[in-house]
């Protein structure tokens, strides 16, 4: 069996699974995207300022400050 590398736009990607699923001789083995840096970052800042929302919201507690300071 060979294998084939393709790259598909984001916004036809569903249409061309569609398609390449009608042969029933084709394998799909979709690789996952490694994320950057940047989008590790934005991800872990997003998460933080959730959590922050929900200690302002009351639904979590937070540490204080101090604690946090002396863990350093």
């Amino acid at each position: 069996m060979k294998d084939i590398t393709l790259s598909v736009p984001d916004n036809e990607y569903s249409f061309f699974i569609k398609v390449v699923k009608q042969f029933d001789f084709v394998q799909i083995k979709e690789k996952k995207k490694r994320k950057t840096a940047k989008q590790e970052f934005l991800d872990g800042l997003k998460e933080a300022v959730e959590e922050v929302n929900q200690i302002k919201a009351g639904k979590l507690k937070g540490r204080p400050f101090q604690e946090l300071l002396d863990e350093l």
